[in-house]
Parts: structure tokens; C-alpha cells; sequence
């Protein structure tokens, strides 16, 4: 586990997401934002907002958020921490830039950050910290002095995720099984690039940090639920939501693909898919997994349930007030029970390690 323990009093707690458009006039230019700097055409953009578009023409990940945020205001009141929440996004409103200069506003010092990202990797885990030191030179800039602010660690083997999710497995299972046929268990996450696996993590570990939590993060789960005694059932990691050119490789099999090879090798069990990768039901879920995933088994004829997220719950509130717990008054008895090592504990945007996560 890579945690700092704070040493100074700790006024507050900023809660730091992806961000998504709530309107659907907002859709593009939150595509615009997402992908700046990359050259991608207006065209390519309003072709990807159709996804929007299709679930209503906004994405559900604010208000998911929000939800999160009400349970760990309850969470730390219950713990009888003093401590407000405060919201920022990476991609759209409330811009994380604005929210830390309301926070210097209000007196602000020494926030936590709370990342909505389990995972290692430059997507999971550094493009966070650049969050943080982006929106302190913003508030710099401004003339205005910014809070100090520690991001809170990943947290991909913490006991109350694991738990959440092998109960939604179970939860998925039964209702598939209930016809005495057996299922199949797939993991699944957000693909990234090869490269990017290779230099996820300090560069001393040898990189693949991103892929190897994942996978023991689904080691975990399924050893939590009923498929941790079906050995009779394939339990397998799969990839999802990857985009740009072909010739640049990602991390595979891709869900779909996987879902059409396993029927070209004749095995037509129903498969509970659990999207360890994803804490709500963003539209990468809801369109990628909820639309595409299940729309080819519907056309392959085979059973298909999708397991629950665990962000609206309690138990995950309750695990970000133990990450809060953890830096304000040192080790709180949490087991690690993961094979892969946590990290992205640090100040002011800083990485991990020299050399972390390359872009």
C-alpha cells in the first residue's frame, strides 16, 4: 500500500471525475474537451456523440457522482468527520479549475482528493495528478492561493470493492441460472493502448500495472463469489471501449469479438459479465456493455446478464471514507489482500515515481 499520512490538519475533500455533458448541446464540445490536442475532426466526434445521443443526449456520470458524494458526506458525518465535499471534473462542468479556486475561496488549505479511478496506468491514475497541478496553476494564475492537495491512493484490492462486486456477481448469476443452465463469468474493463499497459506503474516494477490490477482485482471478486467454487465454469478478462486506428494495439479480445469466438467454439452457456473496470453506469457501460455486448448475444441466442457497479452503494462510500481515514489518522486495519501494489498517493500533482505512467 503507497500512503502518505498527512501531517497537516485536512479541511476538506475534493472529489475528482472524468466529467460528462448533461445537455445535449453540451455533447460535442465535452467531446472537443475529452480529445483536445489530438487533431481528431468535429466529424469523428459527432459520430461518437450518437452514443450520447441514443441514451437521451447526456451522460448519466454527473448525477452517478453526485449520488457517490451523498453517501460520503453521511459517511464522514458518521465518523464524525467535519470535512465538505467538494466536486471537480477533468472534461466538464464544474470544471475542476473552478472548484479549486472555490475551494481557496473558502479558506481552503489542505483538501484530500478522491479520484474516481481504482486503477494505475496514465488514464487511470497520472492524467489525475495532472488534474491537480493543472487547476493549482489555474488558481495561480488568477492570483489567488490554492489548497494543498494529496490525492488519495488506488484502491483496485480494497475488501469493501471486492465485496461489492462478487455480491452484484451473485446477484447476476442467480438471475440467469434460475433455468437450471449454468453461466460463464467475464471480466471486462476499459482497453487502452499496449504501449500504455507496458509503462503503467513506477518504471522499477516493469510496468503492466494497469493490467495487473485488473486481473487481480477479478481474481479477488470471483474468489468472493459463488463462481469461486464452480470449476466446472470459465471465468475470463476481457477488454472493452477501445477506439483509434487499427494498426495501433490495444488490449484484447475485445468483448464482443470474445462473445462471438466463444459460440465459433461452440460453448453457448450464458455469461454474466462484470465490468470490474468502471465504479457507475456511465454510458461506456450502458452503450458499449448495455447496447453493443448485449445486442450480439441476442444475436447469438446466448444468456446474458450485466453485473451491478458499485458506486451508488454504501459499502463504496464507506471505502472512501476509509481512504480518509487512512491519511489523516495513519493505518486503520484494512487488509491488503491483493497481489499487486497500490500507488497514487501524492502532493500537488506530483507522479508516483520519476518516469510513472508515461503518457
Amino acid at each position: 500500500m503507497n500512503t502518505l499520512v498527512n501531517t497537516h490538519p485536512v479541511d476538506a475533500l475534493l472529489f475528482l471525475s472524468f466529467g460528462g455533458p448533461e445537455r445535449a448541446e453540451d455533447v460535442v464540445p465535452f467531446l472537443e474537451n475529452v480529445t483536445r490536442g489530438r487533431g481528431i475532426p468535429r466529424e469523428r466526434l459527432e459520430v461518437v456523440g450518437e452514443h450520447y445521443f441514443a441514451l437521451g443526449g447526456r451522460s448519466p456520470l454527473n448525477d452517478l457522482n453526485r449520488e457517490i458524494i451523498a453517501h460520503v458526506e453521511t459517511g464522514l458525518a458518521d465518523r464524525h468527520r467535519d470535512l465538505p465535499v467538494y466536486f471537480g471534473n477533468r472534461n466538464w462542468h464544474p470544471m475542476v479549475e473552478d472548484t479549486v479556486e472555490q475551494m481557496a475561496d473558502d479558506g481552503i488549505r489542505n483538501a484530500l482528493v478522491f479520484a474516481t479511478s481504482a486503477w494505475g496506468g496514465y488514464s487511470g491514475c497520472r492524467q489525475y495528478h495532472e488534474d491537480i497541478a493543472r487547476a493549482r496553476r489555474a488558481v495561480l494564475d488568477r492570483g489567488k492561493i490554492p489548497p494543498r492537495l494529496q490525492r488519495l491512493r488506488q484502491f483496485h484490492d480494497h475488501p469493501r470493492f471486492i465485496a461489492a462486486f462478487a455480491r452484484a456477481v451473485d446477484e447476476a448469476r442467480c438471475g440467469l441460472t434460475d433455468a437450471g443452465v449454468d453461466a460463464d463469468l467475464l471480466f471486462t474493463a476499459h482497453s487502452v493502448p499496449a504501449r500504455a499497459d507496458r509503462e503503467a506503474g513506477p518504471p522499477a516494477l516493469g510496468g503492466h500495472l494497469y493490467s495487473r490490477q485488473v486481473r487481480d482485482s477479478a481474481r479477488l471478486i470471483r474468489s468472493g463469489s459463488s463462481f469461486g467454487d464452480a470449476t466446472d465454469a470459465d471465468v475470463e478478462l476481457v477488454w472493452q471501449s477501445r477506439s483509434g486506428p487499427p494498426s495501433v494495439p490495444w488490449l484484447d479480445p475485445d468483448i464482443c469479438d470474445h462473445l462471438r469466438d466463444r459460440v465459433r467454439r461452440g460453448n453457448r452457456r450464458p455469461v454474466v459479465l462484470c465490468p470490474v473496470g468502471f465504479l457507475s453506469d456511465h454510458v461506456e457501460v450502458m452503450w458499449d456493455l448495455d447496447t453493443e455486448a448485449r445486442e450480439v448475444a441476442d444475436e447469438l441466442g446466448i444468456g446474458f446478464r450485466r453485473v451491478a457497479t458499485p458506486g451508488p452503494t454504501r459499502q463504496f462510500a464507506e471505502l472512501v471514507c476509509d481512504l480518509v481515514d487512512e491519511v489523516v489518522t495513519g493505518p486503520t486495519g484494512v487488509p491488503e489482500t491483493g497481489d499487486v501494489r497500490n500507488f497514487g498517493s501524492a502532493v500537488n500533482g506530483s507522479p508516483c515515481a520519476a518516469g510513472c505512467c508515461g503518457a
